[in-house]
């Protein structure tokens, strides 16, 4: 994702999986299912992350406990918002991405395009 580094897109995985806050022993256990980190480091990362906006965190028996800001689908949607705010020709950068669309993709942004314009 934007803005994250590979660590933090792992952390920030994790904790899109989970229904519940994590502490960060729990965030490390699944992270050490692949790797080995050590707990100050993904301490620091969830800071970090926490720092950033990306996670909240709150005190429960003197242990942060954190979770998402946002889900995956909202933060992958803000971060499409960012680049297409970040360019002057939006326009071009959209057609290219209609072209790389599937049929599948399309048929969703149809869809979405006529929800919208009833909304109106």
């Amino acid at each position: 994702m934007l803005k994250l580094g590979e660590l933090e897109a792992s952390v920030m995985d994790v904790l899109w999986n989970v229904a519940e806050p994590m502490r960060v022993r729990e965030v490390l256990d699944e992270l050490n299912q692949d790797r080995n980190l050590a707990y100050t480091t993904v301490m620091t990362v969830l800071d970090n992350l926490h720092r950033k906006g990306w996670v909240e965190r709150e005190m429960q028996n003197r242990a942060y406990h954190y979770r998402a800001t946002s889900s995956r689908e909202e933060a992958t949607a803000q971060t499409v918002r960012e680049l297409l705010d970040s360019t002057e020709d939006r326009e071009s950068v959209l057609l290219h991405f209609v072209q790389s669309a599937s049929e599948e993709e399309s048929d969703i942004l149809r869809r979405a395009l006529r929800r919208k314009s009833r909304k109106r």
